[in-house]
């Protein structure tokens, strides 16, 4: 198959894939294509940037659109299931753009939002759903949606949602599903921990696979700086401020080092945005949507963004940390050097991080080039200019009357301003009022003396003082006390 039109697919498709200047399928296009319009199951090996979406977004388009039906409510007809928010969000434009000029609905769903408003775009019903899987789960316990009229599934980036956490979720939604069904199972590596689950969600699929599981965009030049930590930050300043960067992804290990990188950039007059699991839904859209439209020409992203972003125009891909596992470098790579365009890799590489290089290079085969410092490093800033701003605590005082030694219905243990304050010493006992027990509701009395203590000098005696509420408490009196 060399052309679109070759497929058989339905004229409304052929007619948005014109219009978007789609006319040759890429590999895995051309192999999946048929299969899943045959109703055969799939499992696919292809790596991020190969047109994957397409493969599996065509064909089911093509086959709603031949075999229409009423919805039932709070139901769906074809289940996609996707790790992460933003690829659900970009899967999910896909089948709205493909399928413009057919009469299908889709609908898409994810945490980090409120669940009211998609729980009322399901009431009636979908076609297709895109969705990860803990907000599905919840739809589902919540009586808001049913599988038992899901027609195809759809697995996409297994690999990813196995280093999620998301096993268990994906065994219990297999349960719920019913047994006639089309599943198309896609992943960019097949450990035996994705094999297995293969298992369990394909009957007989025909194999796919167009390349190899490690091999890197083509198109994308790589190469590795070898730096300290400490000049990282003055490293990447001096990369960003080549004019010739158009669109720049900078990856991180972890989420508070990409919060670190912005302040940096931001502090030395480069606007830069970060994506990360603590931003909040409307953080990650306006950076993402910031970033495509190219008034924020700097992403910093972590891993959960390397197989979830798909932007065409990003140039420049920076690890300003290597990833601790090597087949992470495939994927954030390949964000750049897509459709058919060039991209450059540049990676950061500190004495810690030389072993990540081979594991790397190992599994890639390929020797990535050494780049020299450049000369004209800048002087980078004082770790006590990029503190993060403190956060207003608040006062701590006396915990108020009422809330000293109660805690009311509902009221949590942290409530209590003393509560996280550290380790509590054992309790001697309950300690009661200083005159309670004593006549005239403890009120103070004229003849009440204080105990005598031992004169200096004299051996210092064992008693028990009762306190009033029946507690007895020994104690040793060891002279006068300071006060």
């Amino acid at each position: 198959m060399t052309l679109f039109s070759d497929f058989g697919l339905a004229q409304p498709i052929l007619k948005a894939l014109v219009s978007e200047g789609y006319e040759k399928p890429t590999p895995i296009q051309a192999q999946a294509i048929p299969h899943v319009m045959a109703g055969r199951d799939i499992c696919g090996i292809a790596q991020t940037g190969t047109g994957k979406t397409a493969a599996f977004a065509l064909p089911i388009l093509h086959r709603l659109s031949e075999k229409s039906r009423p919805l039932a409510r709070k139901s769906c007809r074809v289940l996609v299931l996707s790790p992460t928010r933003e690829l659900s969000g970009q899967i999910a434009d896909s089948f709205r753009t493909y399928g413009r000029n057919l009469r299908l609905s889709t609908s898409v769903v994810f945490g980090g939002v409120t669940i009211g408003k998609q729980e009322r775009e399901l009431s009636g019903g979908v076609d297709i759903l895109v969705a990860t899987p803990g907000r599905l789960l919840d739809l589902i316990d919540r009586g808001s949606l049913t599988l038992r009229d899901v027609e195809i599934l759809v697995l996409d980036e297994a690999d990813q949602m196995l280093d999620l956490g998301f096993i268990h979720a994906l065994k219990r939604v297999v349960k719920l599903l019913p047994k006639d069904r089309q599943s198309l199972f896609f992943s960019a590596t097949m450990p035996k921990t994705i094999a297995s689950l293969a298992d369990d969600f394909l009957r007989d699929p025909a194999k796919v696979a167009v390349t190899p599981v490690a091999t890197t965009a083509e198109r994308v030049e790589q190469s590795v700086i070898f730096v300290q930590t400490s000049q990282k930050s003055p490293l990447l300043e001096a990369v960003l401020r080549d004019e010739s960067i158009d669109r720049v992804l900078v990856f991180t290990r972890t989420k508070h080092g990409a919060d670190k990188v912005v302040r940096y950039l931001e502090k030395v007059g480069i606007a830069a945005a970060a994506i990360h699991g603590n931003k909040s839904q409307p953080q990650r859209e306006r950076a993402l949507a910031a970033f495509r439209a190219g008034t924020c020409r700097v992403l910093v992203a972590t891993d959960i963004a390397a197989r979830g972003i798909d932007v065409d125009g990003v140039s420049h891909v920076v690890n300003y940390d290597l990833p601790n596992v090597p087949e992470s470098y495939v994927h954030r790579i390949g964000r750049t050097a897509r459709a058919g365009a060039t991209g450059l890799a540049i990676s950061f590489c500190n004495d810690e991080e030389r072993a990540y290089l081979k594991d790397i290079e190992k599994l890639t085969r390929l020797k990535v080039p050494v780049m020299p410092l450049p000369a004209d490093m800048p002087a980078p800033v004082p770790a006590s200019e990029l503190r993060e701003p403190r956060r207003e605590q608040p006062q701590r005082g006396r915990p108020a009357p009422h809330a000293r030694g109660h805690q009311g219905h509902g009221q949590s243990r942290s409530a209590d301003p003393s509560a996280d304050r550290g380790p509590k010493r054992r309790s001697r006992g309950p300690k009661p009022a200083a005159n309670a027990g004593q006549p005239n509701g403890g009120q103070k009395q004229s003849q009440a003396r204080p105990a005598q203590r031992p004169s200096q000098g004299q051996p210092a005696q064992k008693r028990s003082d009762n306190r009033g509420d029946g507690a007895q408490v020994a104690w040793l009196d060891k002279g006068p006390r300071r006060r």
